[in-house]
């Protein structure tokens, strides 16, 4: 039994790129008809901001010259939890110098790629080469459609030969038809017709065919030759309409306009198929044999059509054993001649489409799907087996200690059958205090983190508890979250203070986005929408910031919520106000004192800034940690969080104790995510320095974590560890374990530590 669930494709269903678009969407149609247990869906690359009707499948959009979009579309799939990427690989659909954009997606990856590339250049720019390494790099798996392209990535870019699949171009699976009815259809009732489809430019040798029209003319008086497709838009933004309108004036040159008909518009693919159904003879006059995959080639292939074509590459192999005919390039006279006999032989014509169409049943998309669902189970393996495998002896050695396994075993004592207890006396659980909300949505956010590639999901009827312990402390009368809960299941209050309810919705943000259930995620999206207006008067700003993270995740799965896209500027705007008026070139912070979960402010900002394009939230969150770590590290150099004894003193350097695990975690991912943010690696260093904090690198050189059951101290007193060990502690230590595994994980596929920063993350 294949272990995929979720599968997300890469690529784009625009007009603007009529071939990779059409096998974009045909391909995710295909894997879901064939798996319909898989969720699949499909990240589009879109025109600098323009707008298009996209379907139902694209989840994400990338405005292909905006380097930020391709990094939010990197944190989207890692948080989606994609068993697997597949990349639609072309020149010009990605920004950057030779498509460079794509490659701080890739790196940033935490799941196996599958690459198809439709185009392998034999002699690539210096640029080219490099970008398509990278790309044949980062990826498990590359798949391309010709044998042809299998030899150019051997010799070219000496890639192994069990890294290169060769899946042939999907085609629908149609039943095989005379053209008449579709004639009639289209207003051809009686023409004998030749067809060209795809975006008009001058590499596709239309003018060749539009000089053998009057030889055909000759043998077949009633032809008539169809170019359908709009110009490519490249073309139209540099040229205008210029070499459409060059054709037109050659066609009334020739004295042919009753016999060449422009169509010029994009169309679907069912238009697409109804049109070629109707051709007689489809030609693909292409000028040079570089042109490695042709979708309209194979499509009209496989609805058994008689095909006059160019011997590029793609074609060569295709039209093989009297399939179709082979012409040389920019021939007019070869390509009519071919053509003529074609159209006034009907039994040939009619034995070449038949033959056609019964070579290419291997080609539907369903048995396509098969071999790329293959591809993908081979990927999702080999991408274990690397992640799991111990490093080479000579491979640099992390910075900071190792991130030890991830044990559970503590935090499992610490649960029930309604949730995650508050506290414990040593190791353990105390019932006397009951449970709350923070801590069950802490728990509930474990879980989806746990969901990640490289751990061990919780328990499934765990994390059900968690959610329901959540979904028991909505309180409807009012719209907000209980907190405290007595062991005897009653609510001690009727609503928790807003910090608790900002963490909550953090949670179901969460888990919109990443829980392991499908229902879940429905679930924790509507309790998300509903709870947030009640939130949106809060004053505080660490609920504020709570709210942010959980937005920066629900709005991936909400794009189309104004509201709460409105919401996240608000709040990001009330912390950019909060320091403004407080900060001083001595005191870079958001209020006059430090606190608790003092991270998680300019986290909030920066995700917000980098999920936003607003580069002033990121610059802010970027400043406020840099500072904040100045006050959070000892002379000695190691991580001292902000103690206990600070709360409440205002513009004070704050004091050592009482130490708490919840600022190191908080610290962990903020650093984390400042590294996402602008590439320096020191941010790396930095989180690395507060995990050591779990392990003894700390004041009192005292290790706060039990390694073999998971659990953690409750802090640091200024002479001792705190032995108790209660719910917040453990899950903030296994939320930190959890970051550093997946950073660790990171580093590993790059396979040096320095990769990232290399292509700009």
């Amino acid at each position: 039994m294949t272990s995929l669930r979720r599968i997300a494709l890469i690529g784009n269903s625009l007009p603007r790129r009529c071939g990779i678009a059409t096998f974009t969407t045909d391909l995710q149609r295909a894997i879901s008809a064939s798996r319909p247990d898989l969720e699949t869906c499909i990240v589009a690359m879109t025109d600098r901001g323009q707008a298009y009707d996209y379907p139902p499948a694209v989840a994400f959009q990338i405005k292909d010259d905006n380097v930020e979009d391709y990094l939010r579309a990197a944190d989207f799939l890692n948080a989606g939890r994609f068993d697997t990427v597949c990349l639609q690989h072309e020149f010009g659909i990605f920004g950057g110098e030779a498509g460079a954009h794509i490659l701080p997606l890739l790196a940033r990856l935490t799941m196996p790629v599958v690459t198809t590339l439709h185009t392998v250049l034999a002699n690539p720019s210096a640029k080219q080469r490099a970008v398509m390494e990278r790309i044949v790099d980062a990826s498990s798996k590359v798949v391309v459609m010709a044998n042809k392209a299998r030899e150019l990535l051997r010799s070219v870019y000496l890639v192994p030969d069990d890294k290169i699949e060769v899946i042939a171009h999907g085609i629908p699976d149609v039943a095989f038809a005379g053209p008449d009815a579709a004639k009639a259809r289209l207003g051809f009732d009686g023409k004998s017709v030749i067809l060209t489809f795809g975006l008009l430019s001058p590499n596709k040798g239309v003018e060749v065919m539009i000089d053998a029209m009057p030889s055909i003319l000759k043998h077949r008086a009633n032809a008539v030759y169809v170019v359908l497709g709009a110009t490519h838009p490249n073309l139209v933004r540099d040229q205008g309409e210029a070499y459409r309108e060059s054709l037109m004036a050659r066609v009334r040159e020739l004295g042919v306009e009753d016999h060449v008909v422009f169509l010029d518009r994009f169309v679907d693919q069912a238009t697409l198929l109804e049109f070629i159904s109707m051709c007689d003879v489809y030609v693909t006059p292409y000028l040079n044999e570089a042109q490695m995959t042709s979708g309209t080639l194979a499509y009209s292939f496989g609805l058994g059509k008689a095909v006059v074509s160019t011997p590029y590459w793609h074609a060569r192999e295709l039209l093989t054993d009297g399939c179709g005919v082979l012409v040389p390039f920019g021939d007019a006279a070869a390509i009519g001649g071919e053509i003529a006999k074609l159209l006034t032989d009907d039994a040939r014509r009619q034995e070449m489409g038949q033959r056609a169409y019964a070579m290419s049943r291997m080609m539907t998309w369903e048995r396509t799907a098969e071999r790329y669902m293959s591809a993908f189970e081979a990927a999702r393996q080999g991408h274990r087996l690397k992640v799991f495998a111990r490093p080479d002896s000579g491979a640099p050695e992390p910075r900071g200690p190792a991130a030890p396994v991830m044990q559970i075993g503590h935090f499992m004592t610490m649960c029930d059958d309604i949730g995650l207890f508050q506290h414990a006396v040593q190791s353990v659980p105390d019932r006397s205090h009951g449970y709350c909300v923070d801590d069950n949505a802490r728990a509930l956010l474990l879980a989806c983190a746990l969901n990640n590639p490289g751990e061990q999901a919780l328990p499934e009827i765990l994390t059900t508890r968690f959610a329901a312990f959540v979904q028991h402390a909505w309180n409807p009368d009012i719209r907000r979250f209980r907190n405290f809960m007595g062991f005897n299941r009653t609510w001690l209050e009727d609503r928790g203070s807003e910090d608790s309810h900002g963490r909550t919705l953090w949670a179901l943000g969460e888990a919109a986005r990443g829980d392991a259930s499908p229902s879940r995620r429905r679930w924790a999206t509507d309790l998300f929408a509903q709870a947030l207006s009640t939130a949106e008067s809060f004053s505080s700003p660490r609920a504020w910031a709570f709210m942010l993270l959980g937005l920066d995740a629900y709005c991936t799965v909400a794009p189309d919520d104004l509201h709460a896209r409105e919401v996240r500027h608000a709040l990001a705007d009330r912390l950019m106000s909060c320091l403004a008026s407080v900060e001083t070139p001595d005191w870079v912070w958001f209020e006059e004192g430090l606190a608790y979960d003092n991270a998680r402010l300019p986290q909030a900002l920066m995700l917000t800034g980098m999920t936003t394009q607003t580069p002033q939230y990121r610059d802010a969150g970027l400043r406020s940690l840099r500072w904040l770590m100045t006050q959070q590290t000892s002379v000695a150099g190691h991580f001292r969080p902000v103690g206990t004894g600070s709360f409440g003193e205002q513009r004070q350097h704050p004091r050592a104790f009482d130490q708490q695990p919840v600022e190191a975690t908080a610290t962990i991912a903020a650093c984390l995510t400042a590294w996402r943010a602008d590439g320096d690696a020191e941010w790396k260093t930095m989180a690395m320095r507060a995990f050591g904090w779990f392990l003894g690198s700390n004041d009192l050189s005292v290790a706060l974590v039990d390694p073999h059951t998971g659990s953690c101290r409750d802090g640091l007193h200024p002479d001792r560890a705190n032995e108790n060990r209660g719910g917040e502690s453990v899950v903030c230590y296994l939320l930190g374990l959890a970051e550093i595994r997946q950073l660790a994980r990171v580093n590993t596929s790059l396979n040096k530590p320095t990769a990232l920063r290399a292509v700009g993350v």
